[in-house]
């Protein structure tokens, strides 16, 4: 890791932690982040499929034999919990992937958020859901969550609107080649593009929602150029 990315981290680090709170906002921030779409294309060869994440812009291309076939923006990890830099292969897709580690305990109408260790003798528990996973390195994937204009994951993994995830889901591959690097040579062209409004500030799902298997289904359905 280079002091250019420690620094620039460190000074980000600062602003993170107030952007990760859920705080509420207005209706019409959460009804445009609910719209937010990308233009995408389904590849002609999957096999010849790469994806690039830039972490300093935030964004991941996905690309086949060079040409861009979506642009969009995600979270990366807290300098804390890095997103790993270097280059992987998506070895597993799931689409209705839980979290083993972490999510939330319930006891009738009690629901609570806390890690596996934690969980109180009659309590039951499920996994944090984390939607159309792309695993590519262990326990470190892309998948859906709300999408900030900060890094803010507290484990590493890269969050996916839940919009342009499940185009995602279907443009990779398992063994789909994943470079995560400080930059990329495709921000100068592509980075600057429409941004989903800041997930930060926006109003947190009640516990229950994450309990059910509805959340697997609360986007658009996708749709390809």
């Amino acid at each position: 890791m280079n002091l250019v990315w420690i620094t620039v981290m460190g000074v980000v680090g600062a602003m993170v932690f107030s952007s990760c709170s859920m705080k509420a906002e207005s209706g019409g921030g959460l009804i445009s982040y609910q719209a937010y779409d990308r233009p995408a294309k389904l590849p002609k060869n999957p096999s010849a499929v790469q994806v690039k994440v830039s972490l300093s812009k935030q964004r991941a291309y996905v690309m086949e034999d060079g040409k861009m076939l979506m642009v969009m923006p995600v979270s990366v990890g807290l300098p804390d919990s890095p997103t790993p830099i270097g280059t992987f292969k998506i070895f597993k897709k799931e689409n209705k992937h839980r979290a083993a580690s972490h999510g939330f305990a319930y006891k009738g109408d009690q629901i609570r958020k806390c890690g596996l260790e934690n969980i109180t003798s009659g309590w039951s528990f499920k996994g944090t859901p984390m939607p159309y996973w792309c695993e590519f390195k262990p326990n470190i994937g892309f998948h859906t969550g709300w999408v900030k204009h900060s890094p803010c994951t507290n484990d590493g993994t890269i969050r996916m609107h839940k919009n342009l995830a499940p185009k995602f889901f279907q443009m990779v591959s398992v063994g789909t080649p994943v470079n995560i690097s400080y930059s990329q040579p495709e921000d100068a062209r592509w980075s600057n593009i429409p941004l989903n409004p800041d997930a930060g500030p926006l109003p947190d799902y009640p516990y229950s929602t994450y309990l059910s298997e509805s959340y697997f289904t609360q986007h658009k359905t996708p749709e390809f150029d």
